[in-house]
């Protein structure tokens, strides 16, 4: 009994990750592949092939973001785009809601965004229990009046298994220590649930923050 328990264990090691990774892999295909239905019924690819093709969706969609990419890059696409948020910004509920999207994809997409710029180890929901977080600036605004960007940094708590939820809170820079890890390897360790330990976190020294952020 123990070897089949064993050999179960290591056969649900080997196919869950596996099995997990293709659900997920032919979720995005078989929603990438809505795009088509943009397209005209005459130019639908599983009526002229005469049979579906996965995963035709998704260069559809490439094209259009690579098109819309180019076209936003030179200086007419720049204007129509600028024109484009000016409008959206004169709409009173689309405003409040585009704005709030359009500083958050900015700041997570762009290739100078701050997001998440180091792991670190808080305390975390009490006092006695830690956690990783990342940090993501310093109060800004009103806040540095009450918490000043010297002494306080500006985190992202994730949850676990899904970082996607989570808190965002101030912590002064002596409740913080900043972790050798890179932040991939600390998504990793998070989305784990600890199972996997980083590689280059093993052993790796840990130091308080010692320079200051500026508001973000």
């Amino acid at each position: 009994m123990a070897a089949l328990r064993k050999w179960l264990l290591a056969g649900l090691l080997v196919l869950v990750p596996l099995i997990i990774t293709l659900w997920v892999l032919d979720w995005v295909v078989s929603t990438l592949d809505q795009t088509l239905n943009i397209l005209p019924q005459a130019w639908q690819p599983d009526r002229w092939l005469g049979m579906h093709i996965p995963g035709l969706g998704v260069l559809l969609a490439l094209a259009i973001l690579l098109t819309i990419g180019a076209l936003a890059s030179n200086f007419v696409g720049n204007k129509l785009v600028n024109w484009w948020h000016a409008l959206l910004h004169r709409i009173p509920v689309v405003r409040s809601i585009y704005s709030g999207v359009k500083q958050v994809s900015d700041t997570l997409l762009s290739e100078k965004g701050n997001a998440f710029r180091k792991a670190m180890l808080v305390q975390w929901p009490r006092e006695g229990m830690w956690t990783i977080a990342f940090l993501t600036g310093a109060p800004g605004g009103d806040v540095a009046r009450h918490l000043p960007a010297q002494d306080y940094l500006s985190l992202y708590v994730p949850t676990t298994p899904n970082p996607t939820g989570g808190y965002f809170v101030m912590v002064h820079k002596r409740d913080c220590v900043e972790l050798a890890m890179s932040v991939d390897e600390a998504l990793t360790y998070v989305i784990s649930m600890g199972v996997i330990v980083p590689g280059g976190a093993k052993g790796a020294a840990l130091a308080p923050v010692a320079p200051a952020v500026g508001p973000a």
